[in-house]
């Protein structure tokens, strides 16, 4: 395309479109828009330049949503479906010069070809079809043809997926939709057009009989096989056209951007799990682009994923956990604390060690938010105790039973009872008060220092909904157990005023369950995450417990925590209208 083709208004506004939009894919570290691309989408909303960028971010973030990035078309399944003549853009024009684009309905069958095959024809042709200057100014007529079709071949979802994507997240002047020869279970009792269509999109849709379709185009740009009966070689068909020297990959400009906020750079022949090393969550995603990648990868991609972190190797030593002397203090032999990042107990005189089974752990924007421990053994609730105290702790979260499946699995390291008096070492504990709650019990305890006569004040809070190795049954009462914990933490902080000189956020949470890796990393991967998604609407959990394992070695300890980590965010996303209700 010239730029001498469009008028001196509409150069101008293509300008400022790109001034716009490569500050945005600045600050995502990919290549700026070309002129054409950006023509594109200023054509499709008549060079309003706010419109045009409302529609760029739509468009990508519907293709990011649908997994329609990096398409092959001369792959299967791309490739026979482009070809089945189900999908086509004609090679004739109506008088206005309006492309004619038509999809047959008779001709899909959910049961052979799913929804995300389909959409991903229809953006490959349709982006074919509009990198011609004419399409892009005059415009997009849509023939959907529902003659000889029956129910079995009508899918809702499908239908209204690529009505309303027509209309609000493509680049390309949709000047009318004709529904031709729709059956009489569309029509009646109820029109569908209401369930499938948006107010402004309904009001460029027509529902035409077959036979008065030449009374809405002209005899001689009217498509000759309605019904399905489309023949491949037909001189009509544009498809072949458009496939025609479409050998190997298609480059477009959007799939950097996508890719770039967290796509796969490839799919499966159903669109759901591959994807190329490094893993597809190497940027941040907001939470509907979360979703999109959630459902493209399913559980099973989730789970590849984790695997993969699960085979890099720690990054450090293990020489204090591995030492004769400390051995013993270990609740599990496999699971030992780095060097670089281990809690070191203050040094006391004829003492053998400074070691504890305990890790400090970056949280969002604060170093040593929390120290990632294991349940306490009554040989090491002493250190336990004087850990605390010495790491000025506030609030302890415990994320395990002490015996669960008959099995032990963390000592009773505090008194239990209310009024109840223990004494660890130099730190005498005395349980104040329990408050108990459907899924997890809120102790307050007082600490007094028997060596300096000083006393505090320590929230314990333990989660009584937590399986061992599995997850909660219930995302949102963990949730609200983070919540408790986190407002907990922040009012006592607040209480402590001047006499508080670090982080604005306070000293460390002490995290354990029964190992200190598991329940322990996915509370605080959880944690880190909302603390992301809050602060700046995106949230990166592949990096965060990447970055976690470097800390508190093994940190997620199977692929269902880490899968539920994805579902817990998205179960807070719609809690806090992040997603609409039905997504």
């Amino acid at each position: 395309m010239e730029a001498a083709s469009l008028s001196a208004e509409e150069e101008q506004a293509t300008k400022q479109f790109l001034e716009e939009i490569n500050k945005w894919t600045s600050q995502h570290g990919v290549s700026p828009l070309s002129w054409d691309l950006a023509v594109k989408f200023l054509m499709a909303r008549k060079f309003d330049v706010l419109r045009a960028i409302e529609l760029f971010h739509s468009y990508r973030e519907t293709r990011l949503k649908e997994g329609i990035v990096r398409l092959e078309p001369q792959e299967e399944p791309l490739r026979s479906e482009l070809l089945s003549g189900k999908f086509t853009v004609l090679g004739v024009r109506d008088p206005s010069g309006a492309s004619i684009a038509l999809y047959t309905a008779k001709l899909h069958h959910p049961t052979k070809t799913g929804n995300h095959v389909v959409l991903q024809a229809l953006f490959y042709l349709l982006d074919r079809a509009v990198e011609s200057f004419e399409t892009q100014r005059n415009g997009l007529v849509f023939i959907y043809d529902m003659a000889g079709s029956n129910y079995t071949n009508f899918e809702l979802d499908l239908s209204k997926k690529i009505l309303n994507l027509l209309k609000g997240a493509f680049p390309a002047r949709l000047k009318k939709v004709l529904i031709v020869g729709a059956p009489v279970w569309f029509r009646v009792p109820y029109n569908l057009l209401s369930l499938l269509l948006k107010e402004k999109l309904r009001e460029r849709v027509q529902m035409v009989k077959t036979a008065d379709l030449r009374h809405h185009l002209p005899r001689d740009c009217l498509p000759q096989h309605l019904g399905g009966l489309l023949v491949l070689d037909d001189p009509g068909n544009r498809n072949q056209q458009l496939l025609s020297g479409q050998n190997g990959r298609t480059v477009d400009p959007v799939d950097e951007l996508a890719v770039a906020r967290g796509i796969p750079a490839s799919l499966s022949d159903d669109g759901t799990s591959i994807h190329p090393a490094g893993g597809p969550t190497d940027g941040a995603l907001r939470p509907q682009e979360m979703l999109a990648q959630l459902g493209r990868l399913q559980r099973s991609g989730i789970h590849q994923e984790y695997d993969e972190m699960r085979r890099e190797p720690p990054p450090g030593t293990f020489h204090a956990a591995l030492a004769v002397c400390n051995q013993d203090r270990n609740r599990y032999g496999d699971v030992l604390c780095l060097d670089q990042t281990r809690v070191r107990l203050k040094a006391k005189k004829n003492e053998r060690s400074d070691y504890i089974n305990a890790s400090f752990m970056d949280g969002y924007k604060q170093k040593n938010a929390y120290i990632g421990t294991q349940g306490p053994l009554e040989k090491t609730y002493n250190d336990f105790w004087r850990m605390t105290w010495e790491q000025n702790v506030l609030v302890i979260v415990m994320t395990t039973r002490t015996d669960e499946g008959g099995r032990r699995k963390c000592g009773q390291y505090w008194p239990l009872e209310e009024g109840g008096q223990e004494v660890y070492g130099h730190i005498a504990v005395v349980n104040q008060r329990v408050e108990h709650h459907s899924h997890y019990n809120h102790t307050s305890l007082e600490l007094h220092n028997t060596e300096t006569c000083e006393q505090r004040q320590v929230s314990h809070f333990q989660y009584l909904s937590w399986p061992d190795y599995g997850v909660p049954s219930s995302a949102i009462a963990l949730l609200d157990f983070l919540g408790g914990v986190k407002r907990q933490q922040k009012k006592v902080v607040k209480s402590l005023g001047p006499q508080w000189t670090g982080h604005p956020m306070g000293p460390p949470l002490v995290v354990h369950c029964s190992a200190g890796i598991g329940r322990t990393g996915t509370f605080c991967a959880l944690d880190i995450c909302l603390a992301q998604l809050q602060d700046n609407g995106t949230l990166n959990i592949c990096q965060t417990v990447r970055r976690m394992r470097t800390q508190r070695a093994f940190s997620i300890q199977t692929p269902d925590q880490y899968y539920f980590c994805h579902t817990a965010i998205l179960e807070h996303a719609q809690r806090q209208s992040l997603l609409a209700p039905n997504q």
